[in-house]
């Protein structure tokens, strides 16, 4: 009996070790197959919305370059659902709220009214605007800093209007009225008119404005401001860039020159010269402010608005020469 305990007692010593021997030679696979350091998420996708106001040449630019910008940066993992809203402003509030409701990861809004109505749709999805000129005066922010605080950040089209003032004056030095033409429903043409207004009026010019509501009331507006005055400038303004030809056909018969804000308006109403950006690169830089949110976490509310990092003096070839004008080697053709 007591050999037989002795032999019990063995045989189970004999299997304590056996076992422990075999946990020992399962550690290495289990490190073989653990990652070394910590686990790494899989790769989220991201859902972007795009309110363009309307399809013209500048917008269109800057929705490609924020299109291309995120596409570079995440390759399939982002997907767009582009709208335009055709001009009109309560076709751009019905956009954003689909997007709101559809859960979007952020939105894009091409133009000043796409801003303001997707500022109104959501207060928590971030929101980054493109070809807007001033943000306090399209956000209707007083106390201006340079950052919304809001879910709102973006890129700025505007080129300084004191360069164009200084500009128009290079070229037109002896005209002595000069009309500003621009959509009244449109907020920051209002802040391009005031400002370069004050400028012009320092230069010694006598400046009228001349607003209209909409597309059909243009034709009547450029036919007075172009027949009152020595030339005409054209503020970057969508309902402008998308009726061009209209000031085109009644300024050139008429022998009025036009400098125009962006070279898309400045190529389509026959205008002489512009100070000019590209607003692929700034649709660009907003794709990429928006991969700073998506991916690196940051907060809008701080993100301090870019502008265009270059400005461009162009001329239109065929204008000059109608209007015998010889500009400086600093201007590129359009």
């Amino acid at each position: 009996m007591k050999n037989m305990k002795r032999i019990i007692l063995i045989l189970m010593s004999i299997a304590l070790v056996l076992l422990s021997l075999t946990a020992c030679g399962k550690s290495p696979e289990v490190s073989d197959t653990t990652p070394s350091g910590p686990e790494q998420p899989e790769a989220q996708s991201y859902n972007i919305g795009i309110c363009q106001l309307v399809q013209h040449e500048a917008l269109d630019a800057a929705t490609k370059g924020f299109r291309d910008a995120l596409t570079d940066k995440l390759g399939d993992k982002v997907k767009f659902d582009e709208q335009n809203a055709n001009g009109e402003p309560d076709i751009s509030a019905t956009i954003c709220n689909q997007f709101v409701s559809s859960g979007v990861d952020l939105i894009m809004a091409n133009a000043t009214p796409a801003l303001q109505a997707a500022q109104t749709s959501t207060n928590k999805i971030p929101i980054l605007g493109t070809s807007v000129t001033d943000y306090g005066t399209a956000l209707d922010i007083d106390d201006w800093t340079g950052k919304t605080g809001k879910n709102i950040s973006g890129t700025s089209d505007l080129a300084p209007l004191d360069q164009q003032a200084a500009m128009l004056h290079e070229i037109f030095p002896d005209a002595h009225k000069v009309g500003i033409i621009y959509c009244s429903a449109e907020p920051n043409s209002k802040y391009q008119d005031k400002v370069i207004t004050e400028h012009l009026t320092d230069m010694g010019y006598s400046v009228k404005s001349y607003t209209f509501s909409d597309s059909n009331d243009l034709q009547t507006v450029a036919k007075a401001a172009i027949s009152e005055n020595d030339v005409i400038y054209l503020p970057t303004d969508n309902t402008i860039a998308s009726n061009a030809e209209i000031i085109k056909n009644i300024a050139l018969p008429a022998k009025v020159p036009i400098i125009a804000g962006e070279e898309g308006i400045c190529s389509a109403s026959g205008g002489v010269a512009t100070l000019s950006i590209s607003y692929y690169d700034l649709g660009y830089t907003t794709g990429e402010m928006a991969y700073e949110i998506l991916v690196n976490g940051k907060d809008p509310a701080t993100m301090e608005i870019r502008y265009a990092p270059k400005f461009t003096k162009k001329y239109n070839p065929d204008i000059c020469d109608t209007f015998g004008i010889t500009l400086p080697d600093e201007y590129e053709a359009l």
